[in-house]
């Protein structure tokens, strides 16, 4: 690995550290933040001899904007799908269709195949049963829950965010 890389990777890491560190401490004192700043500093160092930073072991490349706009259009899915679950219950004729369908998983890595059939079962009203190669199994507590996925949004939304 070429030596700005390696740097570029280690304050990558020790970033991710502090930041894991401030947000789990919650100490703000000045003493306390150069200790835990010394710390994860430490931790680099070992890491470092240790030759385990890398760019799969920090992946830089991740489209954190990217993310960060999949995950709100994740919640404002499962808000609806929340209000839809809702009403089902709600309504007296409790008008279920339950269904098992096989959506398309385009992903190229397991880490993706991971957080979309995830995505889909943080969504109420449908549940990755099984993960398959370019598949995922996934039932529905509706026809029209199991159509929202068969038009392919939330895997084109997954595959852009995808590092690859």
């Amino acid at each position: 690995m070429k030596v700005k890389a390696r740097y570029i990777h280690a304050a990558g890491l020790w970033l991710v550290l502090f930041a894991l560190w401030l947000v789990l401490s919650g100490h703000y004192v000045p003493l306390l933040l150069t200790l835990g700043a010394l710390s994860c500093a430490l931790i680099v160092w070992i890491a470092a001899r240790l030759d385990v930073i890398d760019h799969e072991a920090i992946p830089l490349q991740l489209k954190v904007f990217g993310y960060l706009r999949y995950l709100v259009w994740l919640g404002k899915e499962i808000t609806k799908a929340n209000i839809d679950v809702a009403r089902i219950i709600l309504d007296p004729a409790l008008p279920i269709s339950p269904v098992m369908v096989q959506v398309p998983a385009t992903q190229r890595t397991d880490v993706g195949k991971v957080i979309y059939a995830n995505s889909i079962t943080l969504t109420p009203g449908t549940v990755a049963v099984e993960v398959m190669d370019e598949q995922i199994l996934v039932h529905a507590i509706t026809r029209e829950a199991a159509d929202g996925l068969t038009n392919g949004d939330m895997d084109r939304r997954v595959d852009a965010i995808e590092a690859r």
